[in-house]
């Protein structure tokens, strides 16, 4: 990705912390894809929420502690097996295993608070973390009570934990003292985002473990590679660098701070949401492109790239950046393909594509249109 506001590049070691975190991701698609019902979006959801916000909670982390020492290093790979231990928790959290996905996350959150006292400016820093720490501890023991419970118990406390950590950003008054660097910050979130969207590929492809390829299952994989490519293009067509110059133009440091949390905090749990459910409707319709899909299946597809296109919009009117419109009516074009699943699993698929790709070219007409009367005008003076 290119940057017009370029300062520290995003490291490496954070770029094996995604990759860590994602296979969290891809985990709730494996869980799903198995049991496709509305009792498991809902402990899907409820999962990546509570996930996506410690994650957010790392990229606000080393925005402003880079892992430029050992003692840092070994603090975020420490968080990462804390992620490691989420995950693999994950198939079974409601069924017995949800104690270790309570462990899992008290060590990430633990880890959070310890690494920011590693600041290098511990004064502004103590402030925000002292304000932002009680609050992630609260919502991590919930999260383990509720892990060691189990049944309505978890269902409960974990909704709770979820609440008290969206709603955080608003509970503390130090959200002024954060400094984003803006290059760095919109960077990180790209990236997990394409490696989320590679790692769908990949949960395609392992649709095909143990079955024979014929030319259907071929064409509905080839589909879902050209539906992640325009998930991608949706992402990174532009936009992602002008929404990096909106926030970098911020100069209030509340309102930067506030915006930064909606954009890239609110919004994008959408984009991962529909990355996910994409992935599960897709690997669903592989084997069975001529024949009709089930509702609940045919439903998930849909409403992953809605879902996705929808949290796009989100992110892009957030930070006054034009294009949202063109993914509010491709987010109502894709649902509307939902009864062609029910008859034939490929004409669903393909008309999701086409409606994605109609509304990518549309805006890259506007955008080319718009730059050409703009070059016109400059010339003209």
């Amino acid at each position: 990705m290119t940057s017009q506001v370029r300062g520290p590049r995003v490291s490496t070691i954070e770029l094996f912390f995604d990759l860590v975190f994602v296979f969290t991701v891809m985990q709730l698609a494996n869980v799903f894809v198995k049991h496709v019902d509305a009792t498991y979006a809902l402990r899907v959801l409820l999962m990546l929420g509570i996930i996506w916000w410690m994650y957010g909670g790392y990229a606000w982390l080393t925005n402003a502690v880079a892992p430029s020492s050992t003692l840092r290093r070994t603090l975020l790979l420490t968080g990462m097996a804390g992620f490691m231990v989420i995950a693999l928790s994950i198939p079974y959290a409601f069924d017995g295993d949800g104690w270790a996905f309570g462990v899992g996350y008290a060590l990430v959150t633990v880890v959070h608070s310890a690494l920011f006292l590693q600041a290098d400016d511990n004064a502004s820093i103590g402030t925000a973390i002292a304000g932002l720490a009680p609050i992630n501890g609260t919502a991590a023991l919930i999260v383990l009570a509720g892990g060691f419970l189990g049944g309505a118990w978890q269902y409960g406390l974990w909704t709770t934990a979820l609440v008290l950590v969206v709603a955080a950003p608003y509970l503390q008054r130090s959200m002024g003292i954060w400094t984003i660097d803006a290059g760095h910050f919109a960077e990180r979130h790209g990236l997990v985002v394409i490696v989320a969207i590679g790692e769908s590929v990949i949960s395609i492809g392992l649709a095909f473990a143990g079955m024979h390829i014929d030319p259907a299952a071929l064409l509905v994989a080839l589909l879902g590679l050209c539906i992640a490519y325009y998930l991608y293009w949706n992402y990174f067509s532009g936009d992602e660098t002008r929404a990096e110059h909106a926030l970098h133009t911020i100069a209030e440091p509340v309102r930067k701070a506030r915006v930064a949390v909606v954009a890239w905090g609110y919004a994008h749990y959408f984009l991962i949401a529909g990355i996910v459910f994409t992935a599960v409707g897709v690997k669903l319709s592989v084997g069975h492109a001529f024949e009709p899909l089930h509702w609940p299946s045919a439903i998930v597809l849909s409403v992953g790239v809605a879902t996705f296109l929808l949290g796009h919009a989100w992110f892009l009117s957030t930070l006054e950046v034009p294009g949202a419109w063109y993914r509010v009516a491709a987010a109502a074009g894709v649902m509307a393909a939902i009864p062609l699943g029910h008859w034939r699993a490929v004409a669903q698929v393909t008309a999701v594509l086409l409606v994605m790709a109609a509304a990518v070219i549309a805006k890259d007409i506007k955008t080319v249109r718009a730059q050409h009367t703009t070059a016109i005008h400059d010339f003209g003076r």
